[in-house]
């Protein structure tokens, strides 16, 4: 299952790139408590949930693109590879953001998700801009 969401936002590519190339940042992210990240592999603890890891396969700053894959959740997912692109638009920036999953029964679960950080995003870019 590949979910695809994409986001404008009235602000600068390298404002929303400065959230979303630090991959220890999590304020942006609902429901994560803390998060520990070594380089290669980010932690997250999830408040009565667990824990959750993801590996991240590419940070690249020039293109600001992110690529990560879970490989610890406390839901039994099969398959989690993401990408996060942010590209500058007339007037601010765009943010394709990608994901497959498997099994397909977590897509509302998945998209729930990542349209409640969409919504932190803009809200933080607001107060920073």
């Amino acid at each position: 299952m590949s979910i695809r969401l994409e986001q404008s936002f009235d602000a600068e590519a390298s404002a929303l790139w400065a959230i979303l190339g630090q991959p220890e940042r999590i304020d942006w992210v609902p429901g994560i408590e803390s998060c520990v990240f070594d380089g290669k592999v980010r932690a997250f603890t999830l408040p009565g949930a667990g824990a959750l890891k993801e590996e991240i396969l590419l940070l690249d700053h020039d293109q600001r693109r992110i690529e990560y894959s879970c490989f610890e959740s406390p839901i039994p997912l099969t398959l989690h590879q993401a990408s996060m692109q942010v590209t500058d638009t007339e007037g601010g920036c765009h943010l394709v953001w990608e994901t497959r999953i498997e099994p397909e029964k977590f897509e509302p679960f998945i998209v729930e998700s990542m349209e409640g950080a969409l919504q932190r995003l803009q809200t933080i870019l607001v107060k920073t801009t």
